[in-house]
C-alpha cells in the first residue's frame, strides 16, 4: 500500500489561484490513478516555512526557486498554472518515481 502523498500548491500572492491549482492537482492525481493523497494550498511566502512537510511542492516556474532547499521532496515548476495537461504530465512522471 502506498503511503499518503502530500502535495502543497503555492502561488504568488495567496489563496485564489493556489486553490484552483489544488483542485487541478487533485483532478490530475485521480486521472493518474493515485488514490491516497492530500493537497494543501498557500502563498509562496507561507510555503517557505511549510514546504518541508510535503512530498511535492507545486508553484509557477518563476517562483519555484524561492523554495529551493526548503523541502526534501520534489519541487514542480509550472509554465502555466492553469494547464491541466502540464500538471498531469509533471505529476505523472513524479508519482511513478515516488510510488
Amino acid at each position: 500500500m502506498m503511503e499518503m502523498l502530500k502535495i502543497l500548491a503555492a502561488c504568488g500572492n495567496g489563496m485564489g489561484s493556489s486553490m484552483v491549482i489544488k483542485m487541478k492537482i487533485e483532478k490530475a492525481l485521480k486521472e493518474i490513478g493515485v488514490t491516497t493523497f492530500k493537497v494543501d494550498y498557500c502563498s509562496v511566502g507561507e510555503a517557505k516555512s511549510q514546504a518541508g512537510g510535503y512530498d511535492i511542492v507545486v508553484a509557477s516556474k518563476h517562483l519555484i526557486h524561492e523554495l529551493d532547499g526548503r523541502t526534501k521532496g520534489e519541487l514542480v515548476g509550472l509554465d502555466n498554472l492553469m494547464d491541466d495537461v502540464e500538471i498531469k504530465e509533471k505529476l505523472g512522471s513524479l508519482v511513478s518515481e515516488v510510488g
